[in-house]
């Protein structure tokens, strides 16, 4: 007699979404994130770090990843089996590769320029990847099982937006 054997159920959300490359493009894509991160019934302390990320990450691809006529997109995978949420940003500038260390010479008094700082205090990882033939993609991961990142010196790579 053959039994089957049990299986854990291993669920995996998506959503991708292109949007244009203009401010308003990149507020769509953090209130579609919030609404898609609420129908997955992520818990609200995820969803806020998550938001934040996708608001700054979109606010980037507007702004510095812009090509005319080109858009940008934002991609969302929860996979419920490792409790990960993990946010991609596409955009089609890949040559706009900046050192993490010029974001943190942004003078005091600058009122933009510490995007990647944030993103660096809300994700637990995050880096970037080419999107040929000519993109890039800057990704984020949150573990939802913990409350606040891990704070790991050398995890993050010399390149990013």
């Amino acid at each position: 007699m053959n039994a089957p054997t049990p299986q854990i159920p291993v669920t995996v959300h998506t959503f991708a979404q292109r949007l244009s490359s203009t401010r308003r493009g990149a507020r769509l894509a953090r209130l579609l994130t919030v609404e898609r991160l609420q129908a997955w019934q992520v818990s609200p302390a995820v969803t806020e770090r998550t938001e934040q990320i996708v608001a700054e990450l979109a606010a980037n691809a507007a702004l510095h990843g812009r090509v005319q006529g080109r858009d940008f997109q934002v991609a969302l995978t929860l996979d419920t089996a490792t409790g990960t949420v993990r946010v991609s940003v596409t955009d089609a500038r890949g040559e706009q590769l900046l050192s993490l260390r010029a974001d943190f010479e942004t003078p005091v008094d600058s009122e933009s320029g510490r995007g990647l700082l944030l993103v660096t205090a809300l994700a637990d990882r995050w880096g970037t990847e080419p999107y040929p033939p000519s993109g890039k993609t800057v990704w984020a991961e949150i573990n939802q099982h913990g409350e606040r990142p891990e704070a790991v010196s050398g995890q993050f790579g010399s390149q990013c937006l």
